[in-house]
């Protein structure tokens, strides 16, 4: 832990409360992170760990070494000017999905200038219980000592992926940022298909999370390829090739492409709709 790292948190919705509660006592104590947020109830709940907050951006911004914005992309110019004023020699990470790092840059650069240390990011929902999954990028201006930093404080809630080019954090966006709610969205039909079938409520929730957390699992710890693991499972004639049957005359890998496809593109449209103006 660097007793000495100060972090400043801009928005503190539920990423900011996740990133927040993962860093404090591990990457930096508490009492050295500052969250600015309208919301009174957000701050008293900051408050209660030990941490510093206001309802607007005010100079204890100036003495923090790391900005994060934790704000809505269609927000992200606005709260940008209200803090620019105290920018001094902060690293920059900003975790709203589709805003560019150098519409960032621009944006916090002063008589024309751009900033060059701004890292994207790309957390998920699963964070808030330390099992994230994030893309990062870095501006050139970001030095290695940056990166290994805004690594360390994003790797506090789970796993962290570097993508060379900023673009591919539409990517990013599409897979893991958006992809628990695939999932989630596939349990659901894991429990009305367990309830069509006979399955009370609670039985076809429990089999359904267990398998699925199993699976994945499984997954993680092969070193076979999950078209390996499925191929085990199916036997020919049986039971599980009977339901992929069904799953491959829908398209179901077509309909999964297609939609990160589509997620990936509004990521896209989001940059060039915030980030042009």
């Amino acid at each position: 832990m660097n007793s000495e790292l100060s972090i400043a948190f801009i928005g503190g919705g539920n990423m900011a409360a996740a990133l927040t509660a993962g860093l404090a006592g591990t990457v930096c104590p508490a009492s050295r992170i500052h969250v600015i947020d309208i919301n009174e109830s957000s701050r008293r709940n900051f408050e209660a760990l030990g941490m510093s907050t206001a309802a607007a951006p005010d100079e204890t911004l100036a003495r923090c070494a790391v900005w994060v914005y934790a704000v809505k992309p269609q927000n992200m110019k606005e709260v940008v000017a209200a803090t620019q004023p105290w920018l001094r020699d902060s690293l920059i990470i900003s975790i709203a999905a589709g805003i560019r790092g150098g519409d960032l840059a621009r944006w916090l650069g002063k008589d024309g200038s751009s900033w060059g240390r701004v890292v994207r990011c790309m957390p998920n929902t699963p964070s808030l219980i330390g099992a994230g999954a994030t893309g990062l990028a870095a501006l050139p201006g970001v030095s290695d000592a940056d990166r290994a930093l805004a690594g360390t404080i994003l790797g506090a809630v789970g796993t962290t992926t570097w993508v060379d080019e900023e673009s591919l954090l539409d990517a990013v966006t599409a897979l893991s940022g958006s992809g628990p709610a695939y999932v989630f969205l596939f349990i659901e039909s894991l429990i009305a298909g367990g309830l069509a079938v006979g399955l009370n409520q609670e039985q076809a929730r429990e089999l359904a999370l267990a398998t699925l957390s199993g699976a994945t699992r499984l997954a993680a710890e092969s070193s076979e390829p999950p078209s390996v693991l499925r191929e085990r499972v199916t036997s020919k004639g049986g039971t599980t090739k009977a339901a992929l049957d069904v799953f491959e005359a829908a398209g179901l890998r077509d309909i999964v492409a297609q939609a990160m496809q589509a997620a990936a593109k509004r990521a896209h449209d989001m940059g060039e709709e915030f980030g042009n103006a």
